[in-house]
């Protein structure tokens, strides 16, 4: 299932990430006080993913996935990997690019170390957060390719989560839909026909640093403090998807 409102008009709708984050906190009131799992892709999913954790008081927490760069340009994503090795690739732009399985496996292996690298930066010396038979909501500031976000679900999927949903303020139509072969709800407040970079719609995205994630985070509850929450059994039918 995906959710989503009708087309934006071009421009900037979000004053920044937390006001997108508090949109989206409205949108997924239901998982209110389910013991839901909340998962921000560093860095700039984080503050909004901290938003939708605190509106619904929720357990905030993070899932690594990098961007696996092609050899012309590490600009040009040609897929993802998570911090745990789970790999997305795009078939078609490594077939127009001619890209290698060797320079795949090369910059796979880099990406993946650095992906573990900043997962134990943002997480400390703290455990990771139990997955199994909660709801998560994996949240990003934005889709474009969707690399990321695929990957980021893949992982989490693999951990056996009770209900799994994606959830972004704006992203391409065709993104969107195609992510619900990945969670089992997909939310994205925005989808414009005429998209075109996920910063257009913000009227501040200016880059989040390191520092702002872990202070972000610093601040979140974390699993140890919560009390025992109520797991996911279903519940009440979320209702047809909209467009």
């Amino acid at each position: 299932m995906w959710r989503w409102a009708e087309p934006a008009p071009d421009g900037p709708v979000f004053q920044d990430r937390r006001a997108a984050g508090a949109m989206l906190g409205r949108e997924l009131e239901r998982y209110a006080g389910r013991g839901t799992l909340v998962l921000g892709l560093p860095r700039g999913g984080v503050p909004v993913a901290a938003e939708v954790a605190r509106h619904l008081g929720a357990e905030l927490d993070v899932v690594v996935a990098r961007k696996l760069g092609s050899p012309l340009s590490p600009e040009v994503a040609v897929g993802a990997i998570t911090a745990d090795g789970v790999r997305v690739l795009n078939e078609d732009l490594i077939r127009a690019l001619g890209v290698s399985e060797e320079y795949l496996e090369s910059v796979g292996l880099r990406e993946a170390t650095e992906a573990r690298r900043r997962e134990q930066l943002f997480r400390g010396s703290g455990p990771a957060p139990g997955i199994s038979g909660r709801v998560v909501i994996v949240v990003d500031d934005g889709l474009a390719t969707g690399s990321t976000m695929r990957a980021a679900l893949r992982s989490v999927r693999r951990q056996h989560p009770a209900r799994l949903v994606a959830a972004v303020p704006v992203g391409p139509p065709g993104t969107a839909q195609d992510l619900q072969g990945e969670a089992d709800e997909v939310v994205c407040l925005l989808t414009p026909p005429g998209f075109r970079a996920v910063g257009e719609y913000y009227d501040d995205f200016r880059q989040v640093s390191d520092a702002e994630v872990l202070e972000i985070l610093g601040q979140a509850p974390r699993s140890s403090e919560r009390k025992t929450a109520p797991r996911w059994t279903g519940g009440q039918s979320d209702g047809p998807g909209r467009s």
